[in-house]
């Protein structure tokens, strides 16, 4: 869908509160002066999005071991093609930025062309923007970090949160992937029927908030993540050093609603607990989001987009704990502000999108990618901004 077909569907957003590029002029003049956003080069779901200084970068994913790079100095010039990823091409990979270098962490994906099933990555990859050059790190992570959640320490450290286990989704995938699902739906119903009807706390995720400093090439830990360990979380950098953990799945298939505030010291990590998402309008239960788009607006948080399975959180109250059987997977297009302490339903986007990029740049959270509801790796790049009362869409 091109800008104009975007603007055009735009129109019929406005009773939810979402409004075009020419409501910018009641934001004051530093939004009005804002500038539009140059689309992908092409459409990018599960892979990275990261700012590195004042460039934005995204790929990996659908992308393969393409990113792109956008300089927020020169929007005009577009997004402009780095040197490929140098190892195996990874889907969800956990990633940050520190030094003026990003960093890449496990992800899953095949090892070689010929490998006859997917594993979860253990590797570490870093790239020099002023070099143009990638390079595996000479280190292993101490656990599987797919659909991890990364982000800098003020002292250049590297904090992770979440991510599968990788013996035990290793050896699931070089189970499941060779069997003929036509020719053989009893065996495959069976193998996947065993693993997704586990309890949260039988896949092992991630449960320690990990950090590495590259400074050092060594990794450490900051204690227990005291709430369920999840993947496909969304993360928002407060001003004050605090980190906003929102939502994601804590197993496959089942999403929480809750929302975490987590403060990084030198040696330990505190956890606490904010009001979880609230449910969309016309409905009781906010299933919770996995690869929801999150950042900052000024002062107030927006969280847009995200993909869950309706019903699954009562059958998992229900001891049903392959919870998302039989049930449709949802793009949401609901957009929801945090604004002094408090949730409020800001508006929608035009459709269901999710599992791409998001950024916070000045106030606006931008959106890059993702993948819509059916299933398509999207291009295009807009920016949310919240004036307290509506939502303004810049793209």
């Amino acid at each position: 869908m091109s800008k104009n077909d975007h603007r055009t569907t735009l129109k019929s957003t406005l009773a939810g509160g979402l409004v075009g590029l020419t409501a910018l002029a009641g934001l004051g003049a530093g939004a009005a002066a804002a500038e539009t956003w140059p689309d992908l080069p092409k459409g990018i779901k599960n892979g990275i999005g990261v700012q590195v200084e004042d460039r934005l970068i995204v790929g990996l994913g659908s992308a393969g071991t393409e990113l792109y790079a956008l300089d927020l100095d020169d929007r005009a010039a577009g997004w402009q093609a780095l040197s490929p990823f140098t190892g195996p091409a990874p889907s969800q990979p956990a990633a940050a930025a520190s030094g003026g270098k990003l960093y890449v962490f496990s992800g899953s994906g095949l090892p070689a062309a010929d490998a006859k099933a997917p594993i979860v990555f253990d590797t570490v990859y870093s790239y020099d923007p002023k070099a143009d050059a990638w390079a595996q790190v000479d280190t292993t992570t101490p656990v599987g970090l797919l659909g991890a959640s990364a982000f800098a320490l003020p002292d250049g450290r590297i904090a992770i949160v979440g991510g599968y286990n990788k013996d035990l989704f290793d050896r699931y995938l070089a189970e499941v992937t060779p069997i003929d699902k036509t020719a053989e739906p009893d065996r495959y119903a069976q193998v996947v029927g065993a693993y997704m009807g586990m309890e949260p706390k039988d896949y092992r995720w991630n449960d320690k908030v990990r950090v590495y400093d590259p400074a050092s090439n060594s990794w450490g830990e900051l204690g227990p993540n005291p709430y369920l360990p999840n993947t496909g979380a969304g993360l928002v950098p407060m001003a004050d050093g605090e980190v906003l953990v929102v939502n994601g799945e804590v197993k496959p298939g089942l999403r929480t609603d809750e929302v975490k505030s987590l403060k990084v010291a030198a040696d330990a990590a505190e956890w606490a607990e904010l009001p979880p998402v609230p449910a969309p309008e016309g409905t009781d239960v906010q299933e919770g989001l996995a690869g929801a788009f999150a950042g900052r607006a000024g002062d107030v948080v927006l969280v847009a987009g995200g993909a869950n399975f309706p019903g699954a959180r009562a059958k998992a109250d229900a001891g049903t704990w392959y919870a998302h059987e039989g049930l449709t997977k949802t793009w949401s297009p609901e957009v929801f502000a945090l604004e002094d302490g408090q949730w409020s339903q800001a508006g929608a986007l035009p459709e269901g999108l999710a599992y791409g990029a998001s950024f916070t740049v000045g106030d606006e959270l931008v959106v890059a990618g993702g993948e819509d509801a059916t299933g398509t790796a999207r291009a295009e790049v807009f920016s949310l901004a919240w004036d307290g009362q509506k939502l303004v869409r810049v793209d």
